[in-house]
């Protein structure tokens, strides 16, 4: 699929792997676990590759009760952040970049964030794991550090389980339904979205696009490698961004068939809050 360069030379696309040995520096991974599945017992290799490679394992609690991470399970070097260190969206992460500028220090190549997610039900508590992946997205995109962020999916609700997998770039592990859309970080209030927005994914897109806009006053949407934004899709965009106030989205690189469905339905000109371009 098509990816943009980025600092460095890393190219960011979206991306599935079969097996968590295949990650990359950079990437942001969702990694749908088997229901009989521990988190550690099934990535030694993930956390021995770590060593061999030089990268520190940071062990991140979800939400909920922290779960139990046996100490003979990681290296010595590793750090496990308990639930009280990772209580909110500015939390998980400051504690994350807090680790990653000590690895730095330490002599580490980059670290390696293993995060389990705990299940959401409240509207307020989906927005905020959407808030909180985005940022570890924008983290990873950034420092070129791997993040893992594994669930098990018989504990999610579908559409909860749908909104937090089009939040990562990558995916690992048996896959149900694959999501419709990706949204992820190519820099500085840059996401590129991958694939089709629908009626069915529209849902999902006006719920992380909310969250991406919450924090930019300008954000740039790459639509390089979407494929299609239909009507639904096209009304999230534009009532998303209408009920921020004082934000604008300005959309970059859609094709033909995009910008004349757009211009077909009358949003070109129309609403200077977004703005689409070639």
């Amino acid at each position: 699929m098509a990816g943009r360069l980025l600092e460095g030379g890393m190219v960011r696309a979206a991306r599935v792997r079969a097996t968590l040995d295949e990650v990359e520096l950079g990437d942001h991974v969702c990694w749908r676990m088997d229901p009989a599945a521990s988190l550690l017992t099934d990535v030694r290799a993930f956390v021995a590759d770590g060593a061999l490679y030089g990268d520190k394992i940071v062990v991140v609690g979800g939400h909920g009760d922290t779960f139990h991470v046996s100490r003979e399970g990681v290296p010595s070097s590793s750090v496990v952040l308990d639930r009280s260190e990772t209580a909110g969206a500015d939390s998980v992460l400051a504690a994350v970049r807090r680790e990653a500028r000590t690895a730095e220090r330490e002599g580490f190549r980059s670290v390696r964030v293993l995060a389990e997610r705990r299940p959401i039900t409240a509207h307020d508590g989906v927005e905020e794991l959407l808030d909180q992946e985005l940022r570890l997205d924008q983290f990873a995109s950034e420092s070129g550090a791997i993040v893992v962020c594994a669930l098990r999916p018989a504990q999610w609700d579908g559409t909860t389980l749908e909104h937090v997998t089009g939040v990562h770039p990558h995916e690992v592990g048996t896959r149900a339904v694959h999501p419709a859309f990706r949204m992820f970080s190519t820099g500085a209030d840059t996401w590129s979205v991958d694939g089709v927005i629908d009626a069915e994914g529209a849902p999902a897109f006006s719920a992380a696009l909310r969250a991406a806009v919450l924090r930019a006053p300008m954000l740039r949407l790459c639509f390089d490698a979407l494929e299609l934004i239909d009507a639904a899709g096209m009304r999230a965009l534009v009532d998303t961004v209408r009920r921020v106030p004082d934000h604008r989205v300005l959309v970059e690189g859609a094709n033909d068939t995009v910008r004349l469905c757009w211009e077909l339905a009358g949003y070109a000109g129309a609403d200077l809050r977004v703005v689409m371009s070639a």
